[in-house]
């Protein structure tokens, strides 16, 4: 009997002695470095960086793996989410310190037979901890640290915020982490509106996420609730009549995931990515670690105003499927001929593409790749209709052909004073082109949207006023260099430098480049802050160097800003996730004085030439605005079309063409007047109209306080000139152009799947993302507006996702 005796208390003292050298080596961090009492109190569970507009609008948001998640208060979660999880989790939860001893002696004992012993502290702790090993030896050392972890917690923090902390740790599923993010993904809802019902299908997810997850396994996760509400029956949550009603009730979802591709303005929150990640380099958190946009719960807050960015967005829908029509119909677009010198481009973009590095790695020769892209399969590609994108079947390799095909734009919206970008879209489909046209560094040639910056030199430094007589003839700077290159469309006559500016004259622009000298030009745009070096040739003064609209922008920020060149900006503050402002953006030292005030002014009074009576005539009127002003811009054989303008309050540049050069519109009734301006047209229209906006229709230019000769309308169109033939960028004037109705295609922004004010509040929107009800035609075939007397179809590809009457003129 003494023999068994020793032997028990050796085994017992053993296992004992054992279980206290595990502990100690788990706290000594031998298996692994255990969170300290600081990083207990503050928890460093990774979140993702949320993007703000003005308003305080979730805009999107910037997360990896694991990342998508943030963070709800314990006041901010339905009480039916916490019972569910009490009762169903951790039926003892407010009676331990961490370790239920009794469920963990009866998972030991029953070898979980009837569930786990993990409370949901030690839960939380596994979370924190990122564990969950399947080597069964290694997880009794986790379980351990779990242990410890479980009690730290449990000595730091109350009940209530146990729970929220578990309930912001743990994933939903569909890359989805947090209650706050799965309520929005799952429901649309916010965690404080969870139903019992809605509650019950979040917590029975946790047990397994995927197997229990409702958009997947309906009937799983639908019989999973109904173990959850009996959990909360026998608990006393709820009564057994409720529980009745609720085990009865469908699970009704209303998923909506977010994505990079969601949200508002996807091109801009690209670009606010790489210069938020330039401004936090050198600072740290309070643990000595770089800021990690992706992880940090960072809050940013930028100058985007939700609703002009909707309707430049809307805008640009309107405008451009008009265009892309007009592109498929021409003749080199239909037979493929506008391919037929440049195969290597087709090479490229084939050998850049997934599938042809997937097809790689499968094994199989360049030959057999190259066949399988000439092979017919299903595929979805962009299309201009409400979703942006349509099923259809060609071979990959006309997918690529197609795509290159499409006719892109950039828009951007800024205040001319501040540098405030309130709009920006850099594409015309962010999920289908990356490629964002509006930033920095996307340039295309210009053409005669740099004049005015010519005509600014010329007044600033020659002394040239409005009324300044010039002459329309080809000039020459010697050595063979002629400018323009032909003389056809010089008139010889001498105008007016405001008509020269009014109907576009190469020849008398030459002229005054001349007088300027192309070196001195370029040193000016320099001066303007414009980082791109211009090489001094004459030719520049025509626009044929290359630009980005986003440097255009920062040009023509001189004449709405009273002199001063102002670089577009757009973050406001960056906050932490505990709302510490870690960065505040002060934009002043990003303007300086480039010209007098009062040659900006001379030079905007001037710039309503166009918008009146030259190459975009009747814009100031169609809009019904007092004051405003512009500059139409067209390169050789329409590559670009370019228009910007500006009122008292915002200056805006819109720019289209294609990616690749060589496909361009060859139709000439489109210019930048008639391509461009219509988006422009379309935007102001709306904005004028919305008075929430506060942009005034009777707004004036500033008159500086030492302007000697007042311009009024009536003398500026006095010394202009009427119509000339209007070299290279010159139409049939389009006023209405850019407003038919006969279709609407709504914006790409759309709100995120967790839209709400920064304040915690919902908004409110109706059915059409805060847009009036649409009461106009319905939306004929894809990207296209067809004439009422269509009667048959062109077949083919490209009249299938376009709809183009086979015998329609081109317009």
């Amino acid at each position: 009997m003494k023999r068994k005796v020793r032997i028990f208390w050796i085994v017992f003292l053993s296992a004992f002695g054992s279980f206290l050298l595990v502990i100690i080596f788990c706290m000594m961090g031998i298996f692994g470095k255990l969170p300290s009492l600081k990083e207990l109190e503050n928890p460093s569970i990774l979140q993702s960086s949320e993007v703000y507009a003005t308003d305080g609008t979730l805009m999107g948001k910037f997360y990896r793996e694991r990342g998508n998640r943030s963070n709800a208060n314990y006041r901010d979660i339905s009480p039916h989410v916490i019972h569910a999880l009490v009762a169903t989790e951790d039926e003892r939860f407010y009676n331990h310190s961490g370790i239920d001893v009794k469920s963990t002696m009866r998972a030991v004992f029953l070898f979980g037979k009837e569930g786990g012993g993990s409370t949901i502290t030690q839960q939380l702790a596994k979370a924190l901890l990122a564990q969950g090993s399947r080597n069964r030896a290694w997880r009794v050392i986790e379980k351990f640290k779990e242990y410890i972890v479980a009690i730290r917690l449990e000595r730091n923090f109350t009940k209530e915020e146990i729970i929220s902390l578990y309930l912001n740790a743990v994933p939903y599923g569909d890359n989805v982490y947090g209650i706050k993010m799965a309520a929005r993904t799952f429901f649309q809802k916010e965690p404080d509106r969870l139903n019992a019902v809605e509650a019950a299908v979040l917590v029975g997810m946790l047990k397994g996420n995927y197997i229990y997850n409702p958009r997947v396994h309906y009937k799983a996760s639908f019989d999973r609730k109904n173990i959850v509400i009996g959990q909360m029956e026998k608990n006393k949550y709820i009564t057994a009549a409720e529980a009745s009603k609720f085990k009865t009730a469908p699970i009704v979802l209303n998923y909506k995931k977010l994505d990079e591709n969601t949200g508002y303005a996807p091109y801009f929150r690209e670009v606010l990515r790489n210069e938020v990640d330039e401004a936090l380099k050198g600072l740290t958190r309070s643990d000595g670690e770089p800021y990690n946009i992706y992880d940090d719960g960072l809050k940013i807050y930028t100058t985007i105003n939700p609703k002009m960015q909707q309707y430049a967005e809307e805008a640009q829908a309107q405008q451009m499927p008009i265009l892309q029509r007009a592109l498929n119909n021409q003749r080199n677009i239909k037979t493929g001929s506008v391919w037929k010198t440049h195969e290597n481009v087709l090479e490229a973009a084939m050998k850049n593409s997934d599938r042809w590095k997937n097809l790689k790695q499968d094994g199989l020769t360049d030959a057999q790749i190259k066949k399988n892209f000439q092979q017919k399969v299903n595929m979805k590609i962009f299309a201009w209709n409400a979703k942006r994108e349509t099923d259809t079947v060609m071979t990959p390799m006309d997918s690529i052909k197609y795509h290159r095909q499409m006719v892109q734009s950039a828009f951007m919206v800024m205040d001319p004073v501040t540098g405030e970008v309130r709009a920006w879209v850099g594409g015309i489909n962010f999920k289908t082109w990356k490629l964002d046209h509006a930033n920095l560094r996307t340039k295309r040639q210009v053409g005669s949207t740099i004049k005015p910056l010519l005509y600014t030199q010329a007044m600033e430094e020659r002394g040239l006023t409005p009324e300044s007589m010039v002459e329309d003839v080809q000039q020459s700077f010697g050595k063979d260099q002629l400018v323009p290159a032909t003389g056809k469309t010089c008139t010889g006559r001498t105008v007016t430098m405001a008509s020269a500016l009014a109907w576009s004259r190469n020849c008398a622009t030459a002229y005054i480049m001349k007088q300027v000298g192309a070196a001195q030009f370029a040193n000016f745009m320099e001066r303007l802050n414009i980082p791109t070096k211009l090489e001094p040739y004459p030719s520049i003064a025509l626009g044929s160097s290359d630009l980005s609209l986003f440097e255009m922008m920062w040009g023509y920020s001189i004449f709405g800003g009273q002199g001063f060149s102002t670089k577009p900006n757009f973050i406001v503050r960056v906050e932490d996730r505990n709302g510490n402002v870690i960065k505040r953006f002060d934009y002043g030292a990003n303007r300086k004085e480039a010209v007098s005030e009062v040659t900006a002014y001379k030079m905007t009074k001037m710039m309503e030439g166009p918008v009146t009576k030259g190459t975009a005539a009747g814009l100031m009127q169609a809009l019904g605005a007092k004051e405003m002003a512009g500059k139409t811009g067209t390169t050789n054989d329409n590559s670009d079309f370019w228009f910007i303008g500006f009122t008292p309050q915002l200056l805006a540049g819109v720019w289209v063409g294609c990616d690749d050069r060589f496909i361009r519109i060859e139709n000439n009734s489109f210019y930048g007047g008639t391509a461009a301006r219509p988006i422009w047209q379309s935007f102001f229209k709306k904005v004028f109209d919305d008075k929430t906006l506060g942009i005034d229709r009777n707004a004036e230019f500033i008159k500086p306080a030492d302007l000697e000769n007042e311009i009024n309308n009536a003398d500026m169109m006095r010394i202009i000139d009427e119509p000339q033939p209007v070299d290279e960028e010159w139409g049939n004037s389009a006023d209405d152009y850019s407003l038919d109705t006969s279709y609407r295609i709504p914006a790409e922004s759309k709100p995120p799947a967790d839209d709400e004010k920064k304040d915690g509040t919902n908004i409110k929107k109706d059915g059409n993302n805060n847009n009036k009800k649409d009461t106009t035609k319905k939306t004929p075939k894809i990207g296209q507006a067809p004439p009422p007397d269509e009667k048959k179809e062109k077949k083919g590809i490209f009249r299938k996702i376009f709809g183009k009457k086979e015998n329609e003129d081109q317009q």
